[in-house]
């Protein structure tokens, strides 16, 4: 790293870095890539392994665990930080980067609503509900409560699959037409509402399903 830089090592080779050593069979090296072929190469599903399950390998002790999580935290709260310059939500893209930071190493469903002014200025993003592998609640009343009492003049819905399968079930379909259609009584816009699985999501605006 010191004579290349970080951009030129592999990831196999930045987690070695962040466990040292590896076991009497590998190196640190090896280790890394077998862990990362476990979660196919994917930062993201590493980032939801628990601290239990990396122990389960050779040669990761508690320490090297706890390590590789943090570092995968300030990634995470890296990007949120990013994110949160952008002051204003123009376009899906931008409102998945403003979720995604948030959200994207959450292994088990919850429902985000992020509160917007009439020039589109992001005012607040609120936790609506909290559920399991499969579902999760999101109560109207707690939606457009929460826009009322921030004043908001518009909004963005968010909701993660932590499958990786970002396609809509009927159930989402019933819920964003409600509270569009709640929305068009109380004059507060529903923009989108955004499905976020893994590093990718689904757009209702971008389908023109709102």
């Amino acid at each position: 790293m010191l004579r290349k830089g970080r951009e030129s090592l592999s990831d196999a080779e930045l987690v070695a870095i962040l466990i040292g050593s590896g076991n009497k069979n590998e190196t640190a090296v090896d280790l890394s890539r077998r862990i990362l072929a476990d979660v196919d190469n994917n930062l993201i599903k590493l980032s939801k392994l628990s601290i239990s399950e990396m122990l389960q390998y050779d040669g990761v002790g508690e320490a090297k665990a706890v390590a590789i999580a943090a570092a995968l935290e300030l990634g995470r709260r890296r990007r949120f930080a990013e994110a949160a310059q952008k002051v204003r939500i123009n376009n899906s893209l931008e409102a998945f980067e403003y979720f995604y930071s948030r959200m994207s190493d959450l292994s088990h469903e919850q429902f985000w609503v992020l509160l917007l002014s009439s020039s589109n200025e992001v005012m607040k993003m609120e936790r609506i509900g909290v559920g399991g592998l499969n579902s999760t609640v999101a109560d109207p009343k707690i939606i457009f409560g929460a826009a009322i009492e921030n004043h908001a003049a518009a909004l963005m819905l968010c909701h993660n699959h932590p499958s990786g399968n970002v396609r809509p079930s009927t159930d989402d379909r019933k819920l964003t037409e409600k509270i569009v259609n709640g929305g068009k009584l109380l004059d507060i816009k529903v923009l989108d509402h955004i499905i976020i699985g893994d590093d990718t999501y689904y757009s209702f605006a971008d389908k023109e399903e709102i």
